[in-house]
């Protein structure tokens, strides 16, 4: 399905800022079936898109556990994204120029009110599943928390119910690395390309494991000095991948997002929160995750009504919840056996 939009002509934020004409970008797959009860949900991470099949595939797609022949599956870019939704490159509507650096800042519960939006707009009032990982997992979460009559099962892998201060840090030292950029401060077309390509050699080493390198990037060769190791190079390359794909500006304001999660804000803690959710829940964590460690998803398990927790014993680290989609789809014939035959 190409892309769509839909546009909201005020969206109030949290932090008592507006977002004018808001605009969301989504795409769709399959069919409402004659109940329209057959709707999976996907809630993005933090540099992907709507583009779902794109970057989860072998889970979703033709073939697929979720099939667009079985289901309408619906995918919604976030606010602040570089991907079709409102972002920091946009012009602000009060003067015509783009705020880049001066975006307002986002928290994950003004994501989920943009998705919530879309969701009546499009008239949709049973979502089968709602599955998210990482920064999708925490607005898949929060929308859970908000509307616990909305969703008949929740699906979070890799993520948790409050943004740790290790994670905010992480966050910050990528974040610092491209506000020394001083092109970034200039507020132009590319600014920040340089700190951007440094924050993402940096953030590729919370998102994948010690066992990971040591098997795909250490230098084959003891016997002799390398001109470059194998891991600087592979460092240098990831960073110009997304520098090709990406925005700085799209990549502060969407960290600090990440940073402002926290279900227990103004709820009385994470754990009441968690305990008003009201979809049969899975929660999955990856055993090799250094930046959403197993103990975070334990706590969402622990307090979530009924949730089945499993573990993923994957390689890759916090990766592992795009790669090992074989073992994603195991865990959910498990999860869905007990109400739901596909």
């Amino acid at each position: 399905m190409s892309e769509q939009f839909f546009y909201i002509p005020s969206l109030p934020l949290e932090s008592g800022e507006t977002l004018e004409d808001a605009r969301v970008a989504y795409r769709t797959w399959g069919q409402l079936n004659e109940d329209r009860d057959n709707v999976v949900w996907v809630c993005h991470a933090l540099t992907a898109n709507a583009d779902v099949l794109t970057w989860w595939p072998g889970l979703v797609g033709p073939g697929c556990y979720y099939d667009p022949a079985e289901w309408f599956i619906i995918c919604a870019n976030v606010q602040g994204s570089c991907y079709g939704s409102t972002s920091p490159r946009d012009p602000d509507p009060a003067t015509g120029q783009p705020r880049y650096q001066h975006f307002p800042r986002l928290t994950i519960r003004d994501l989920v009110k943009a998705h919530e939006l879309l969701r009546q707009d499009l008239e949709l009032t049973d979502i089968h599943t709602l599955i998210g990982g990482s920064l999708g997992g925490q607005q898949a979460l929060e929308w859970a928390v908000q509307r616990p009559d909305l969703f008949d099962h929740l699906v979070v892998i890799a993520t948790n119910a409050r943004h740790s201060a290790w994670g905010i840090a992480f966050n910050e030292a990528q974040r610092l690395a491209i506000e020394a950029d001083p092109t970034y401060a200039a507020g132009q077309p590319g600014g920040g390309d340089e700190g951007l390509r440094a924050a993402r050699a940096m953030a590729l080493l919370s998102y994948r494991s010690y066992s990971a390198y040591a098997e795909t990037q250490t230098d084959p060769d003891d016997d002799e000095l390398p001109r470059e190791h194998r891991a600087s190079s592979y460092q240098r390359y990831q960073g110009d991948k997304l520098v090709a794909r990406f925005d700085a500006y799209s990549y502060v304001a969407l960290s600090h997002s990440m940073d402002s999660h926290n279900l227990g804000r103004g709820r009385g803690g994470v754990a009441k929160a968690l305990r008003r959710i009201g979809a049969r829940t899975l929660v999955l964590g990856i055993t090799s995750d250094v930046l959403f460690p197993l103990s975070e998803q334990r706590e969402l398990a622990a307090h979530i009504p009924g949730a089945m927790y499993a573990e993923l014993d994957s390689r890759y680290g916090h990766d592992g919840f795009l790669l090992e989609t074989g073992a994603i789809t195991h865990f959910l014939e498990r999860f869905y056996a007990p109400t739901f035959v596909h």
